[in-house]
């Protein structure tokens, strides 16, 4: 993003923990499909196999919410796996089980990112994740965590592309493309995005998968392109109605 004063709200933290977390298997095991889940998950379970459900299902928290990233199976956990089990036509139950396992472990790849997107399109900066506003793990855990919002938005408007044109940036290169002193891109969580859609498009389906900034249309320097992070409530793309 262009720096700008305008964009002091960036400066917010994002609202899931500072500290990275190791992508571990201590409830399921680890294999060429990514992480497996080796019990069925409902309301009222807790554990790191739950954390890595709530990555997965950060994409669907409902219009103008998010759900918290913290290995604790609560309403609102339900609630998204509820609306992702809707999106892929399963029985709307809210229980982690077979058929739900199945179809998540369909979108994921062995590194556990999402089928249709990578850590190197989220990262065309530095390929270490170093030298940003977070630590290396801190920034490629937001990255993940970005990467299956965007795949539940993708999947919304019809499996269409969507294309990361930035993503993680290191401070060295956030300024040498004129980023807000505290851009989000420093801290992994964000992406400006390009594709078969228009930006004004994917600007307002955004505000249904758990992104809290989004630019767009009509907001400075941002004609060419919808950014969305995890940062502060913000919605600006006045041109697009």
């Amino acid at each position: 993003m262009a720096n700008s004063s305008r964009r002091a709200f960036l400066t917010a933290a994002v609202a899931v923990p500072t500290t990275a977390f190791v992508l571990s298997v201590t409830s399921g095991t680890a294999n060429a499909a990514g992480y497996q889940w080796g019990r069925t998950l409902q309301q009222g379970a807790s554990g790191d196999d739950v954390r890595q459900l709530q990555i997965r299902v950060s994409g669907y928290p409902g219009y103008d919410s998010a759900i918290s990233i913290d290995g604790a199976f609560g309403p609102h956990t339900r609630s998204a796996v509820i609306r992702f089990q809707q999106a892929y036509g399963l029985a709307a139950d809210g229980i982690f089980g077979p058929a739900s396992r199945s179809k998540l472990n369909s979108l994921q790849d062995s590194d556990n990112t999402p089928i249709h997107f990578t850590y190197a399109e989220m990262n065309r900066c530095n390929s270490t994740w170093g030298g940003g506003k977070v630590s290396a793990a801190t920034a490629k855990y937001y990255a993940l965590i970005c990467m299956w919002k965007l795949e539940a938005m993708r999947h919304a408007l019809g499996d269409r592309p969507i294309n990361i044109s930035s993503g993680f940036r290191s401070a060295s290169c956030n300024s040498a493309v004129g980023g807000a002193t505290n851009s989000r891109h420093m801290y992994g969580d964000a992406a400006d995005l390009v594709g078969s859609h228009s930006f004004c498009t994917m600007a307002k389906q955004a505000r249904n998968h758990g992104f809290r900034t989004i630019l767009g249309p009509g907001y400075p320097g941002h004609n060419d392109h919808t950014h969305v992070d995890s940062g502060s409530r913000y919605w600006s793309f006045p041109s697009c109605g």
